[in-house]
């Protein structure tokens, strides 16, 4: 398996031993990602997860969604909002037609611009609120699709039908895809391109380190809970990094230490944030992981570090 899969995979092997996701559910998205029952037999022993023991555990209690405590009022930000204009987008990439979605700001003017790169469960309407969020604090937010090449998020309702299609597109194309968005946000009239932005959460995270050393032209960059790119791309990094990171998460937070020294040693701006008893996705209000405290505060730090780098201002 390459190294998505191994994170996809690894991600449902917590949610498994964590309670929520049944031994039967952890069998067939797993199957999905590897590609085949056989492959994900092997890849699940490697953890130590005996079949028999993930085919008599009873369904795990996952809250119902409308059961998951929401964002406190003012954070999640309507698509009739007035002040901004939001809708889908398609323009085209390298393989064809890139899905999207842009939130802006409605009033005339040059923007910032900002990619959201979505977590791995595709662009949900979740990530459609954080790129008005984006929009509502004065920037233009674009959320690609990475499963674009295969038909879009909403070709794949069922999770692991969409995760199987996720981890079927070569690691690469995901950073050719997120170029083409780049560069698509860049040509915009209403947006300063020379301001560019991107954040991301869990796969989109990753993405958020991995395309950082790609872009030279991004100027400031904010990965939630993503792991660390190869160490030996590290130094090509340009913008101000922020990471966002639960004390709970620690397979993730594993890789910060090697990541924070290789910064260091390459002189790279960047800040690394940790929340103490937050979980991996603490940021997302519409999953079982959601933090308030610490997804408002994360929120905060984000917008005030586009700010100091894209704006060039500073917020109270």
């Amino acid at each position: 398996m390459n190294a998505l899969q191994d994170y996809l995979l690894g991600e449902m092997i917590e949610e498994y031993q964590d309670g929520r996701m049944s031994g039967r559910e952890l069998l067939r998205q797993a199957e999905a990602i590897a590609g085949s029952a056989a492959a994900a037999l092997v890849e699940l022993e490697k953890a130590h997860l005996s079949v028999a023991e993930l085919w008599v555990r009873d369904e795990a209690p996952v809250p119902p969604r409308n059961e998951v405590s929401r964002a406190p009022e003012g954070v999640t930000i309507s698509p009739d909002d007035p002040e901004i204009s939001a809708s889908p987008i398609d323009y085209q990439g390298e393989a064809g037609t890139m899905l999207a979605y842009i939130a802006r700001p409605r009033a005339l003017g040059r923007y910032p611009g900002v990619i959201v790169i979505h977590e791995n469960r595709g662009l949900v309407p979740h990530i459609r609120d954080v790129a008005r969020r984006v929009a509502k604090a004065g920037y233009v937010a674009l959320a690609p699709d990475l499963v674009s090449r295969v038909g879009g998020t909403d070709k794949f309702p069922d999770p692991a039908d969409f995760r199987g299609a996720l981890s079927s597109i070569p690691p690469e194309a995901f950073m050719a895809d997120l170029s083409a968005s780049l560069d698509h946000l860049k040509s915009m009239p209403f947006v300063q391109n020379d301001r560019l932005g991107c954040v991301g959460f869990c796969f989109g995270g990753g993405l958020t380190w991995r395309f950082s050393t790609k872009r030279p032209d991004l100027r400031a960059a904010v990965p939630f809970y993503g792991p660390a790119p190869a160490l030996e791309d590290v130094p090509n990094i340009k913008a101000a990094m922020l990471g966002i990171y639960g004390g709970l998460d620690e397979r993730i937070n594993a890789g910060i230490p090697a990541l924070e020294e290789t910064m260091k040693t390459a002189g790279i701006r960047y800040e690394i944030v940790v929340y103490p008893g937050a979980a991996h996705a603490f940021h997302n209000d519409t999953g079982a992981n959601y933090h308030p405290e610490a997804a408002r505060e994360a929120w905060a730090r984000t917008l005030a570090h586009f700010a100091t780098h894209l704006k060039g201002t500073t917020v109270g």
